[in-house]
């Protein structure tokens, strides 16, 4: 997997109000870093990515980074005293599956301090867990993933 050079974005606010016919929040404008560079110590995730009719590649991307990492559906009120910046998923490159127009690989930054020291389980339960239920996505599969 190779990284994509550049510098950290500052954080945005997710407007929740927009959304997608698929049923899909505004993440972009908050998980879409292109611009991010990755860590030695991030954990970095390939995944194969579907998106519903309507719903952008870039879209689709930072709704896997979101949905897999700090996102959730509702308001918590733990919100204001955690930094999104230093915890939140980062989709940071996205292109084209060759042959299939339709599909893309989506590179994804996890912070490490994201997880349970120790936990695989932690791990793997945030990263492959629920996140392949998305509606924003027709199809999801994890191609590639780097553990420092």
């Amino acid at each position: 997997m190779s990284c994509r050079e550049g510098l950290m974005s500052p954080q945005t606010e997710t407007k929740a109000n927009v959304g997608f016919e698929a049923g899909v929040k505004d993440y972009k404008l908050t998980y879409y870093t292109p611009e991010y560079e990755t860590k030695d110590s991030d954990i970095l995730a390939a995944f194969r990515v579907t998106p519903q009719l309507g719903v952008p590649p870039e879209e689709a991307g930072a709704a896997v980074a979101v949905e897999s990492s700090t996102g959730t559906w509702t308001t918590v009120w733990t919100d204001g005293l955690t930094s999104l910046d230093r915890y939140k998923g980062r989709c940071y490159h996205i292109e084209p599956v060759p042959g299939d127009p339709d599909q893309y690989i989506c590179y994804v930054a996890y912070p490490l301090d994201l997880f349970e020291e120790g936990s695989v389980t932690n791990m793997f339960t945030s990263i492959v867990g629920n996140v392949f239920g998305f509606k924003a996505l027709r199809a999801l599969r994890l191609e590639d993933l780097r553990i420092p």
